[in-house]
């Protein structure tokens, strides 16, 4: 659990989160495949947490997976997401969070295209884009 984590309420996030990103950011929830905002965008900006703001992902590192959620090859930067294992549901997966405020992000799977191998398969509603930062 991350300092800023510890500092936030359950009340503080159902206040500060809609009902489906409290879900997805604090009971580690998935969205259906295809559903979320950025499943399928492409511009240019930063992915942020939608919990705390920190800055997790860059739009050139996104590349369409054709799995139905946002996928990235890396993190932005060294120390800004989280693993755990994850044995839920009957399989062996692991699971990444924000490191900032700990909230469920989604996956990542050795399964990626790129010279990472890496496939950071991401809920669209624990991460929003900022158009207005460029990488």
């Amino acid at each position: 659990m991350s300092r800023d984590e510890e500092k936030v309420t359950d009340a503080q996030w159902r206040a500060q989160l809609t009902p489906d990103e409290y879900t997805v950011l604090r009971e580690k929830g998935t969205e259906r495949a295809f559903s979320g905002e950025y499943w399928n965008v492409f511009e240019d900006g930063i992915y942020r947490c939608r919990g705390c703001g920190e800055t997790l992902f860059e739009s050139g590192s996104k590349f369409d997976a054709g799995c139905g959620w946002p996928s990235f090859d890396r993190a932005a930067a060294e120390g800004v997401i989280d693993e755990a294992r994850d044995t839920t549901h009957g399989m062996l997966r692991t699971e990444i969070m924000c490191q900032k405020c700990g909230g469920h992000l989604g996956h990542v799977f050795p399964d990626g295209p790129t010279e990472t191998g890496l496939r950071y398969c991401v809920n669209s509603l624990s991460v929003r884009l900022d158009e207005t930062t460029k990488e």
